[in-house]
């Protein structure tokens, strides 16, 4: 379930020596004096563990953000080797949460097809860069970059976040 925070709350901070809110994208600064920012109820979204970890269980959108989204939130899951793929509109960032994959990035698609307007799929990459991915990594792979999990060892379930470009 997607709560989203009222603005009598405080908003939680990143670290004791961080005085900054940590959803500070979507607030204002909270003074430094420790008097809490005002907030808007609207921007601030709370996803509780139970929703996260059936998200993850089957591999869904956390949040889509609607038809004007300037991101997304997916708990991406892969149990075998997907399409290549590439997004003319977004940036997708991976955090591996579970599992171990390689990721192709760059290179050419090999025979595309358009899926949508600025969505691209393929069977393979030619030419790519392939990377080890595990628990606790991070990649970026920027808007009109081909990517494919071109192996995946079991379940692979990682965050992705996808920023419109």
């Amino acid at each position: 379930m997607i709560h989203r925070t009222n603005s009598d709350q405080q908003p939680p901070r990143s670290s004791p020596a961080d005085p900054t809110p940590a959803d500070s994208a979507h607030t204002e600064r909270a003074p430094l004096d420790g008097t809490p920012a005002p907030e808007s109820a609207a921007n601030v979204i709370f996803l509780d563990h139970a929703t996260v970890a059936a998200a993850f269980a089957v591999g869904q959108p956390l949040f889509d953000g609607g038809a004007n989204a300037t991101y997304q939130i997916h708990a991406s899951r892969r149990d075998a080797a997907g399409d290549a793929e590439v997004h003319d509109g977004f940036t997708d960032i991976f955090y591996i949460q579970h599992g171990t994959g390689t990721l192709v990035t760059g290179g050419r698609l090999v025979e595309p097809m358009t899926t949508g307007p600025g969505e691209y799929r393929a069977r393979a990459i030619k030419d790519g860069t392939p990377r080890r991915l595990e628990r606790g990594d991070v990649i970026v792979v920027p808007a009109g970059v081909p990517h494919w999990f071109q192996q995946v060892d079991g379940a692979l379930t990682y965050f992705t976040v996808k920023v419109s470009a």
